[in-house]
């Protein structure tokens, strides 16, 4: 099952994935949104992909503290 933003949330409770396999589903919607802008869109929807990343980061900080406080210095340089 392919997951999206909207399901950010509902991964982290799952009790039956290791942490592991959490934030890699993490990255992958996290690349998704990503890959999915393009050259020509607007500015308001990569700023858009970028407080979803953000959020997603915050998530990922819930599961492991180190890697989440690295993504979300890298991403205010």
């Amino acid at each position: 099952m392919d997951y999206n933003y909207e399901d950010i949330n509902k991964i982290l409770e799952f009790k039956t994935w290791s942490n592991k396999r959490k934030i890699d589903e993490l990255f992958r919607i996290d690349c998704t949104m990503y890959t999915n802008l393009g050259t020509d869109s607007p500015k308001s929807e990569r700023e858009e992909v970028k407080k979803k990343s953000r959020a997603i980061y915050r998530i990922i900080t819930k599961i492991d503290a180190d890697v989440g406080k690295h993504l979300l210095f890298s991403m205010d340089r």
